[in-house]
């Protein structure tokens, strides 16, 4: 397997992880980036661009991460209240009157970051043409009724996590939400990271595909516990309802899907544009400016939602807008805050270790959280951190092709 790229002095374990997980997990094309303090001390890229396809993976190759987006959405709506124009602890209403309907009036920003704002479902799922109207994505879940009071429980928004913060972000700023993080977030982080793919970007994105289970891990396969398998073979459960948000699913390939901007599921980076983001979160990158205080970055990694997810049916942890380390999202450390996207990418960032973390790939697997090749990379990560000499590794980069 051809690898090509650079790791630093003591980040050679991850380069290792990342040749694992073309031999035996099923990759096809990828790429890992890892920042320390500010510096990139991974960056390697492997197989080919395209899922069905035979054309090589580049450096600059982008591909479509799911919802990772979720954690860069939740980025921007931070800034905002960092900045002192969004109260954390105001009700909804405040900027959006109409998203008062049916028993929301109470719902406050932090319910809508942290998947405690009930309303993981909608009673007519949108079309996929439907979903990439914001006006049409912001009235559905504006009239919607929550299934449980707002505040009083989380399950992971799915898919309306798009149309609650990106018409949150609209109302605050008069902006749409693809632009303001463009210019508000990618753009000072210098990240090659996308939520509404321009069409002058377009030929940078490779195609993506499903993994088949045999074919994982030479023969690794998924087995949730009974529970989970329940509820997502279940048309009725709020498992199921949650991901249905928008039927029939959308073709990630088509290029009026990756045009449209949908905060929970449709950024597209390269894993260094990922990496790139979060390590601006939580210093500065190349000498630019840091994009949160500490207060806001302590804010990120906050808990404020932990155990039985009424949605995934396990237990998860959410931050404002970020999952936090627990068994359903293994991270670097307890300090760590970010996100995964399903059956693939993964972005976040560890303060205590000054770590900052991007893999994208075009081949997703069946999982929903802790996708088996992410982790691999984290566990590399974490050796990388823990075995290194006093200040840390990464002092030299080496290039590497193989």
């Amino acid at each position: 397997m051809k690898v090509d790229g650079t790791v630093a002095e003591g980040f050679e374990p991850v380069r290792t992880a990342f040749v694992r997980n073309f031999e035996t997990l099923g990759d096809r094309g990828a790429a890992v980036a890892v920042y320390r303090d500010g510096r990139k001390v991974v960056d390697l890229w492997g197989g080919t661009r395209d899922f069905d396809g035979a054309e090589p993976w580049q450096r600059g190759t982008a591909q479509i991460v799911r919802s990772a987006t979720k954690g860069v959405a939740a980025a921007a709506v931070l800034l905002l209240h960092q900045r002192g124009e969004l109260d954390l602890d105001a009700p909804v209403g405040e900027w959006w009157p109409e998203y008062k309907a049916a028993g929301k009036d109470r719902t406050l920003v932090r319910h809508l970051l942290s998947h405690r704002a009930g309303v993981p479902v909608l009673d007519r799922p949108l079309t996929p043409r439907e979903a990439a109207d914001p006006d049409a994505g912001a009235a559905a879940v504006a009239a919607q009724a929550p299934v449980w009071e707002p505040g009083t429980d989380h399950g992971y928004h799915a898919q309306t996590f798009s149309w609650l913060i990106g018409e949150l972000v609209r109302r605050v700023t008069g902006r749409p939400v693809g632009e303001w993080i463009a210019d508000e977030v990618a753009g000072p982080a210098g990240a090659d990271l996308w939520l509404g793919l321009p069409a002058d970007r377009a030929a940078r994105a490779g195609r993506v595909g499903q993994i088949p289970e045999a074919a994982a891990a030479g023969g690794l396969r998924t087995r949730p516990k009974r529970a989970v398998a329940d509820a997502y073979a279940d048309p009725g459960s709020l498992t199921r309802r949650a991901f249905a948000a928008i039927t029939p699913l959308p073709d990630e390939n088509d290029p009026a899907y990756r045009a449209a901007a949908l905060p929970a599921s449709n950024g597209i980076a390269t894993a260094d544009g990922l990496a790139r983001v979060y390590a601006a979160l939580i210093g500065e990158v190349d000498g630019g400016r840091r994009l949160f205080t500490p207060g806001t970055t302590t804010l990120a990694r906050t808990e404020q939602s932990a155990g039985p997810d009424r949605t995934l049916v396990v237990p998860t942890r959410y931050g404002l807008g970020h999952m936090l380390h627990g068994t359903a999202s293994p991270l670097l450390s307890p300090a760590s805050f970010g996100h995964p996207g399903r059956g693939g990418a993964l972005g976040f960032a560890d303060p205590d270790s000054g770590i900052a973390f991007g893999y994208v790939t075009n081949g997703f697997h069946r999982s929903v959280t802790a996708d088996p090749r992410a982790q691999a990379l984290v566990r590399a990560v974490r050796e990388a951190v823990a075995g290194g000499p006093s200040g840390g590794p990464g002092r030299a980069a080496a290039a590497v092709s193989s």
